[in-house]
């Protein structure tokens, strides 16, 4: 028999799999359809700061009647907030009863202000970590990398001083110098990394002049992106890496813990085939670790990082070449 168990943010975990913040993890019947087919934790869908800032103004439209009482706007937008936040710590204390793996509250921020009260009371839930979703787009151009880059240490140290459950950044690649942010952070007192975060991807419909969502799920191609990274930062940063995006299969994930991840988030898979995914992809792992005569996760988590790896200089690689292409 081989011991799947890994740890990731200072949680103990049965294996490897997380279900990623999506739908998929807005309801507490899918919070025990997961558990029940083997995942490890669960991120739960993103409370988004401007989710909550734009939940109180639509309200604010649609009744007429703060127009003839402008004292009631106070109302309506602090009503709209709590019932958002409500909705969501419930949903936090009913999964923490319904099942016996980790709860990963998620907020998707991009201030270090108004949302920051929300973390006290995730805490008191019961959640067992956060994960901060923060992408900080570099759109402005008055605004230089380091305005943008201090936004997420502003926020790492306002809410570590605020709670005491271990905290995860998952953040993008699009940073002048992604190394060096990375290792910054994860000074910071930080539990945990997640490479990478998800982004809206805009399309235009070309008949309705309307701007709408592509590229909605991830696809197996993508794994590259984070594995590179994954591998080439696990050693070097002073808190756990998580891998997301891409993984599809057991295949996958494995090649995500060689490069160094402690754990791999999915959610697209599911999406596509169900939660009963993640039974196959850990009885993938269970029978490769078995072909190799790996006892646990810790005999090879990391072993293809580029600390480890036999040729480290493919992981820098970066210009496309005959040689490793395999094309003409």
């Amino acid at each position: 028999m081989v011991n799947l168990a890994t740890s990731y943010m200072g949680l103990k975990l049965k294996n490897p799999i997380i279900v990623g913040s999506s739908g998929l993890t807005n309801s507490v019947e899918n919070i025990k359809e997961a558990a029940a087919n083997g995942a490890a934790a669960v991120v739960l869908k993103s409370l988004f700061e401007e989710q909550i800032k734009h939940s109180a103004s639509h309200t604010l439209v649609q009744d007429k009647i703060s127009n003839y009482y402008p004292e009631a706007e106070d109302y309506i937008r602090n009503y709209t907030r709590h019932n958002d936040v409500d909705r969501y710590i419930k949903l936090i204390r009913d999964a923490k009863q319904a099942v016996d793996i980790p709860i990963i509250a998620s907020i998707n921020c991009v201030s270090s202000y108004e949302w920051i009260d929300f973390a006290k009371k995730i805490e008191e839930a019961g959640a067992d970590g956060i994960e901060l979703n923060i992408f900080v787009l570099p759109s402005d151009p008055h605004h230089n990398s380091d305005y943008n880059e201090a936004i997420y240490f502003e926020i790492v140290e306002k809410i570590t001083k605020l709670i005491k459950i271990p905290i995860a950044l998952k953040i993008s690649y699009y940073f002048s110098s992604l190394s060096k942010m990375a290792l910054k952070l994860s000074w910071t007192g930080i539990s945990g990394l997640v490479f990478f975060n998800r982004f809206f991807s805009p399309d235009i419909d070309i008949d309705k002049f309307e701007i709408k969502a592509s590229n909605v799920f991830s696809h197996p191609e993508e794994l590259a992106i984070s594995l590179r990274w994954v591998a080439m930062m696990s050693t070097k940063v002073h808190c756990d890496i998580a891998a997301s995006t891409g993984i599809h299969d057991g295949k996958a994930m494995i090649k995500q813990l060689l490069a160094g991840a402690k754990a791999v988030q999915i959610a697209t898979v599911l999406y596509k085939k169900g939660f009963q995914e993640i039974g196959l992809m850990l009885n993938e792992l269970e029978t490769w670790m078995t072909k190799h005569n790996f006892k646990t996760t810790d005999d090879f988590i990391g072993k293809m990082s580029v600390k480890e790896a036999t040729n480290p200089a493919a992981y820098e690689r970066v210009q496309f070449m005959k040689h490793f292409s395999g094309i003409e």
